[in-house]
């Protein structure tokens, strides 16, 4: 399957890491119950003040100077970029020494009833390459470091398709899944996961001709290739919007806007506003006049030929390789192991929930199109254009109207620490870096605890901005969890070869015994990245804004997600799981951080609180966002139906028709906004999994949490019932289970639109109540 690493800059991105020969990985919540219950805090414990100097006064790791005692991640080897690409070689000759075995095992019984551990095995022999990899790509400051993962990303993966096309290996799991006796000895998760390798086969062209075989992982690598030059194009900045100082009178804005002004006056020139740039955000959100606005509008969502190009060529190669597989189109072939199944299944869902938004949208729209008139002094109701958005809302959603703390980056972090021990008895701790450890000095490192069973995996976590580093939030797996105890490994690698030194190396730092419980493991490690700013020596902890403070809520679901799902296998671990199901644990945080008993946990001197909650998400451009990320997701249906096949696929006329029949603000002529659409790579006609795991968060929320946020029974129940399985379960039958809902488990089209009826009920007030 193709690399899952994107970056949206339309959108809230999660990022997760590749994956082929596996399965595939890595919003505004509604409000609370009105009444908070009182809670009797205990002051901050020594942890908690260590976590908030820890992000609030970061200081320089010492990791990154004198002789390092360790590489990255603390495998030794890992010293210097040269040893990406040895690591990758050693890798390499282990998985087909590997593959080898599984091929081997027809000649002997016993064999047969290892490959589903074998190829599990395999899987993550490779994925531990590729993931590491992945994020050293992406967020390492040196660029040969940079280069050498990139070229060792490449290699491993280009490998990983040609297993997804070995007949040899197919076949063996075949006789394998053919064998009653083999089949009955299972577990239920090593059965789900024999059935992921069993999906990922059949979606290769495995029973094709051999020409045709290689045709299939010639086109996946030309997709992995365009899908790489579509996120570098993504990011590419945009030329600049140029703006007359006269345009700038009445900014409403007292600090960036004044120098902005300033500016203009001094150099009696134009000023240059580039898209993205804190300029360009301010003049959307603050300047009186229509046409600055529109003018930055219009370059942030220009697009050069070859932009389009490159997304174009990306679509019609994925339709070339759907149509390979015998499959009508890419949606198809890409949803049969989702929670939706099909792309008719998508539509219903689509269909009920923007049928149901859309009445809330146009009464919000109604709403700015007032105000755009009092403003403009304008006939009755103009019309809202794509640029007026952000000045006539709100710049964010507000944070919730009760007395809260500074909102600093430490205080937050011992808030979600604190919410977990509630939750699952699971704390946060910081813990110490090696030199040559993390890739940055601003990266740190944190152990989560199980209050029974000590550490069960780490976070690193890299959060500042800085220059070369890209913007947007992410969560990376780059190791998960695993049973190793069970491998038996004797005869895997009995060659002399000294190439696989650094790769047994590798291996070694993966192992550890955790108290009360059976076995050795692997245990999981993530990483999350966003561009915050940095904290200054001078200026201190820096206040986050609130849709901030809900990005870190939401990517430490993920974190949680990946720490508490301990399954034997790392093909269903954690974030291992089906695409439209993997947000729901993130999503669901989102809810958590607009809890009035949860925001009492930021309460570092542990006061009482006690605090009414009104609905927050009374701004209408709640509704309007709500429906615009439902077009994207209709959007994304639309490039991989089997449109790409037609003669004259044009994506801009796709996107401006769908806005003509179902859409909420004009399309504006001139723009291209789909070639900075990036989960259109990541997310491949899975889009629509944001829109899904909200509505089905959202009732999580209301049903198991909303009473007793931070009750431990109700923790205890998401963890046992969801978290733990990853993808080792039916989707459906955990949220069924979570849920005490039995009807759900079919996951048939009713109740793909029942999910669609959900999200209006919990989440989208009354029409003419904005």
């Amino acid at each position: 399957m193709l690399a899952r690493s994107t970056k949206d800059a339309l959108a809230h991105v999660s990022r997760r890491a590749p994956r082929s020969f596996r399965r595939s990985h890595a919003l505004h919540s509604s409000a609370t119950s009105s009444l908070a219950q009182v809670l009797l805090l205990k002051p901050a414990s020594t942890d908690d003040r260590t976590l908030i100097s820890l992000f609030d006064r970061p200081q320089k790791s010492s990791s990154l100077t004198g002789i390092y005692r360790t590489g990255i991640f603390g495998h030794t080897s890992l010293t210097h970029p040269r040893a990406l690409l040895t690591l990758a070689e050693s890798t390499l000759v282990r998985a087909h020494l590997l593959s080898q075995r599984v091929h081997r095992a027809a000649d002997s019984r016993s064999e047969l009833f290892k490959v589903v551990k074998n190829l599990d095995r395999l899987s993550d022999l490779l994925c531990g390459v590729i993931d590491l990899c992945e994020i050293i790509r992406n967020a390492h400051p040196d660029r040969a470091w940079v280069d050498a993962a990139t070229q060792a990303y490449e290699r491993l993966c280009e490998f990983m398709n040609v297993l997804n096309t070995d007949v040899a290996l197919h076949r063996v799991l075949r006789i394998v899944l053919s064998d009653p006796e083999i089949v009955a000895s299972l577990p239920p998760e090593a059965y789900q996961t024999a059935m992921i390798f069993w999906g990922d086969f059949e979606k290769s062209a495995i029973h094709l001709p051999p020409e045709q075989r290689t045709r299939f992982v010639e086109i996946s690598s030309e997709i992995i290739a365009l899908g790489s030059q579509f996120l570098k194009e993504a990011n590419t900045p945009r030329p600049p919007a140029s703006i007359k100082p006269s345009e700038l009178v009445g900014l409403k804005d007292g600090g960036l806007g004044v120098r902005l002004k300033l500016q203009a006056q001094f150099t009696q020139r134009d000023l240059l506003i580039y898209p993205g740039s804190l300029q360009a955000q301010l003049i959307m959100q603050a300047a009186p006049q229509e046409e600055p606005r529109r003018r930055v509008y219009m370059a942030t969502y220009s697009s050069t030929p070859e932009q389009i190009d490159t997304l174009e060529r990306l679509l019609e190669a994925r339709a070339r390789l759907a149509r390979l597989c015998g499959h009508e189109n890419y949606a198809e072939m890409t949803l049969d192991d989702k929670m939706a199944k099909s792309p008719t299944n998508v539509q219903y869902f689509l269909d009920a929930i923007m049928d149901h938004t859309r009445p809330f949208a146009r009464s919000a729209l109604r709403t700015l199109s007032m105000r755009k008139q009092e403003h403009l002094k304008t006939p009755p109701l103009p019309t809202i254009q794509a640029w007026d958005r952000n000045y006539y809302c709100p710049p964010e959603p507000p944070a919730p109207p009760i007395p809260l703390p500074p909102l600093t980056l430490g205080t937050i972090f011992m808030t979600l620490s604190r919410l977990f021990t509630h939750l699952y008895g699971i704390s946060l701790r910081p813990a110490p870096t090696a030199p040559g450890e993390v890739w940055h000095f601003d990266v740190q490192k944190l152990e989560v605890v199980d209050e029974d069973r000590g550490v069960i995996g780490w976070i690193y976590a890299d959060l500042f901005a800085r220059h070369g580093k890209p913007s947007g939030a992410a969560h990376y797996t780059v190791r998960c969890s695993r049973r190793t105890d069970q491998d038996d490994e004797d005869g895997d690698f009995a060659v002399d070869d000294p190439r696989l030194i650094p790769s047994k190396e590798f291996e070694s730092v993966k192992r550890h015994r955790l108290v009360n419980y059976d076995g050795v493991y692997q245990l999981p490690l993530v990483v999350l990245v966003t561009d915050f700013v940095r904290p200054s020596r001078t200026s201190g902890p820096r206040e986050l804004e609130w849709h901030e403070v809900m990005t870190l809520f939401h990517e430490m679901g993920h974190a949680m997600h990946s720490m508490i799902g301990r399954t034997e296998y790392q093909n269903v671990s954690g974030t291992r799981c089906a695409t439209d199901f993997c947000e729901l644990p993130s999503i669901l945080m989102e809810h958590f951080s607009n809890s009035p008993q949860v925001l009492a946990l930021m309460d570092v001197d542990g006061n009482t609180a006690s605090h009414k909650m009104g609905n927050h998400h009374a701004d209408p451009c709640h509704s309007i966002d709500t429906y615009s990320q439902l077009i994207l997701a209709a959007l994304d249906q639309l490039y991989h139906s089997s449109l790409p096949y037609e003669p004259g696929f044009d994506t801009t006329k796709v996107l401006a028709e769908l806005h003509k029949t179902r859409g909420l603000l004009p399309y504006v002529p001139g723009t291209s906004q789909q070639t900075q659409f990036g989960h259109l790579f990541g997310y491949g006609a899975m889009y629509y999994s944001y829109m899904f795991d909200r509505a089905i968060a959202s009732r999580v929320w209301k049903h198991v949490f909303a009473e007793a946020p931070l009750s431990r029974e109700q923790g205890e129940k998401f963890k046992n019932e969801v978290l733990r399985y990853g993808g080792g379960k039916d989707p459906w039958k955990m949220v069924a289970s979570v849920l005490d809902s039995p009807d759900l488990e079919p996951g048939d089209t009713e109740a793909m639109a029942k999910v669609g009826r959900w999200k209006i009920e919990d989440e989208v007030g009354v029409p003419g109540r904005h």
